[in-house]
């Protein structure tokens, strides 16, 4: 399958070809029930993209074809299915939450009103409260929970980039954002209202002197937005960051760590 689609992404008449768009079709189903992912945990904490799924996904949307569909009085017109059989799946599905076709939701999900977009992947235990989005390629870990309003940022080109990653047992406050490809390690915190990209100085000020980050939250770390003082032409002005102001205590009883880590912090989330 890889050889056909790195073949059709180099040569786009080969969508034409009917063993190109099975070999793509094929990606997206084994995406939809969590078979491939657009990127895997490897050695020493890193993450791999597979770029040739990523042009999968990209790939797919013109062999497909616009088409209406309606849900009782509820109308759309798009090209993409949405995903079905979530008692079977074994996830619980609010009114108005959507997951496109080409997503995984693993069993013991919770989706409140909210999106999923095509290529994801959502561990089981997790939370997509309501207005939560997990853009397209975005990776969730398991028992993560994605506050009221956040945004988990997709990305499908430039292919090298790495989507967001979200890892297991992460809490993601209210109205987060986070995207270009930031990672959030295992049991941090994000306080409400954090919003993180590539740029994005997250400065840790729990020592003697600042420790810059940039694109990674580490592990069990308490984050909240902050700001710091930049020179411009015309003058200093205070720019967007975010602070780790603490450390989510190793536990055993997650849950109990992390209401430890909110009261003890004071952070709204």
């Amino acid at each position: 399958m890889r050889q056909q689609i790195e073949a059709a992404w180099d040569n786009r008449e080969l969508l034409k070809d009917q063993k190109t768009i099975q070999a793509i079709e094929t990606v997206i189903e084994e995406l939809d029930k969590g078979l491939l992912r657009v990127a895997e945990p490897g050695e020493n904490g890193e993450w791999i993209v597979n770029e040739w799924i990523k042009k999968a996904v990209v790939m797919y949307f013109p062999i497909r074809q616009m088409e209406t569909i309606e849900v009782g009085p509820f109308e759309f017109h798009d090209k993409m299915a949405l995903k079905r059989n979530y008692k079977e799946l074994g996830v619980r599905v609010v009114p108005h939450a959507i997951a496109r076709y080409g997503a995984f939701v693993a069993p013991g999900v919770i989706m409140m009103p909210s999106y999923v977009n095509i290529g994801a992947y959502v561990d089981s235990g997790t939370m997509v409260d309501t207005w939560a989005t997990v853009g397209s390629c975005a990776q969730v870990g398991k028992n993560v929970h994605l506050s009221g309003g956040v945004g988990i940022g997709g990305v499908l080109e430039p292919l090298q980039a790495a989507p967001v990653i979200i890892e297991d047992d992460a809490f993601i406050g209210s109205r987060c954002i986070v995207v270009e490809g930031v990672r959030v390690g295992k049991q941090a915190v994000l306080g409400a209202n954090v919003v993180l990209t590539k740029s994005t100085k997250i400065i840790d000020v729990t020592g003697p002197e600042p420790i810059e980050h940039r694109g990674y939250v580490p592990e069990r770390s308490v984050v909240i937005p902050g700001t710091y003082t930049k020179e411009f032409p015309a003058g200093s002005y205070q720019v967007p960051c975010a602070l780790i102001i603490g450390q989510r205590k190793a536990s055993t009883d997650l849950k109990t760590s992390l209401n430890d880590a909110l009261r003890e912090h004071n952070v709204a989330v």
